[in-house]
């Protein structure tokens, strides 16, 4: 039985206008935003009150999921029901898609939504992903009355010109103001989301950025590097030679100033991407992803995940209605991972964090032992300065967490 706190994912499908670098899914009309709700609606009462615990044989079988990729005709009653005592959800990240474009009743309606679905602790964690053109004060008044206490802003950059190749929606000036405003409205917990290694910018660059955002004390700060993803407009460019990406030796650059600073700045790198003022402002829901956690995603493309099993929503609006209004849950796929599949992701998450692997933990959850089977290659990575062993534990060193995808190969 899992005993940790699930977590809710509610993905909004909707933006103003797509950004030049994303691969997420998102449709830049809102004329349907009060049909994706309806439907919303409908898909948290399908799953009220039944996903934790949780019981594997209840899902279809593994075979018939992977040869048929439509609507899966499982009967939501087969999904077992809260226990007494179960565990009850403690974070809720609202993501997209861009969901400050929708109005504050309409985020009203998806919390209240929430609240009467959904077992949650007396305290959780809500996470609102925003855009900076959107924030004003009434609107993140709102917000916090409706119970959200955590923000995340995609600012990307201070920097007009980064800001342009990315095709960014909202300027500097609007960055500065959403900020500076979502103090005032009374959030103390806040993020921002800010992006390197784009082809517009130099180290000089990005450090003016990082310079800029710790003059407002965010809780939390997510440096991400610019990925090119094959089917996006930069990824386009990228790919027909328009312009170069940095080079290894670059993004090492970039990736060792970027934690430098921030520590010196009182930051704790926690994570490959993320820092967060004190311990108590790392994200909470964003760990369930890294420690296999349970956690429900809703709204289309939304993954889910629980013991050995990850299913996944329609990657479509349309497709997400047709199934929901068909009465059936909108997932497209869903998988069984095999022990040794879980113990690859556990490693390979494990090691993308600053506290690592406990190896006594490992052991009796993934029934391996890593100081006994990898022992020649771990003394290795200790030698060349990229790993440590300490109190029980196997972590990245910040040289490790530089090349974090390399050391999951172990």
């Amino acid at each position: 039985m899992d005993l940790k706190n699930p977590g809710l994912y509610i993905h909004i499908p909707f933006c103003l206008s797509k950004c030049l670098y994303c691969d997420f899914y998102s449709l830049t009309s809102i004329f349907a935003v009060p049909d994706f709700l309806d439907a919303l609606f409908k898909e948290m009462e399908m799953y009220r009150n039944r996903f934790n615990p949780f019981d594997p044989s209840a899902m279809p079988s593994p075979t018939l999921q992977s040869r048929e990729k439509g609507a899966l005709r499982f009967n939501p009653e087969q999904i077992p029901a809260f226990r007494s005592g179960s565990r009850r959800v403690d974070t809720v990240y609202i993501g997209g898609g861009t969901p400050s474009l929708l109005s504050p009743e309409q985020l009203e309606s998806i919390l209240i939504s929430v609240r009467e679905n959904f077992n949650l602790i007396s305290d959780p964690e809500i996470t609102i992903e925003t855009n900076p053109a959107d924030l004003n004060r009434p609107f993140l008044a709102s917000m916090r009355e409706n119970g959200i206490n955590r923000i995340n802003i995609g600012v990307q950059s201070f920097d007009k010109k980064v800001l342009g190749f990315l095709g960014r929606r909202h300027s500097v000036k609007q960055a500065i103001s959403a900020i500076e405003v979502s103090r005032k409205a009374g959030f103390n917990n806040i993020g921002l989301d800010l992006i390197y290694g784009v082809p517009a910018q130099d180290i000089e660059s990005w450090l003016n950025t990082l310079k800029q955002a710790v003059v407002f004390s965010p809780e939390h700060i997510s440096c991400y590097q610019l990925t090119l993803e094959a089917k996006t407009p930069l990824g386009i460019k990228w790919q027909a030679g328009e312009f170069p990406i940095p080079g290894e030796e670059l993004q090492y650059e970039f990736f060792m100033k970027t934690s430098e600073f921030l520590e010196d700045a009182g930051y704790i790198h926690y994570e490959v991407s993320n820092f967060a003022r004190r311990k108590e402002y790392t994200s909470r829901h964003n760990q369930k992803y890294w420690d296999h956690s349970p956690f429900l995603g809703l709204g289309p493309s939304a993954h889910s995940f629980q013991y050995n099993q990850r299913w996944w929503n329609h990657h479509s609006l349309d497709q997400y209605l047709a199934a929901i209004n068909a009465g059936n849950l909108p997932v497209e796929e869903t998988e069984t991972l095999t022990m040794e599949q879980l113990r690859l992701e556990a490693l390979y998450f494990g090691l993308r964090t600053k506290k690592g692997i406990s190896l006594q933990d490992f052991k009796n959850q993934y029934h391996y032992d890593l100081l006994t089977e990898k022992k020649k290659i771990l003394a290795k990575l200790e030698e060349e300065g990229l790993i440590s062993i300490e109190d029980g534990y196997l972590y990245p060193t910040q040289t490790g967490l530089a090349v974090a995808d390399s050391l999951s190969l172990i």
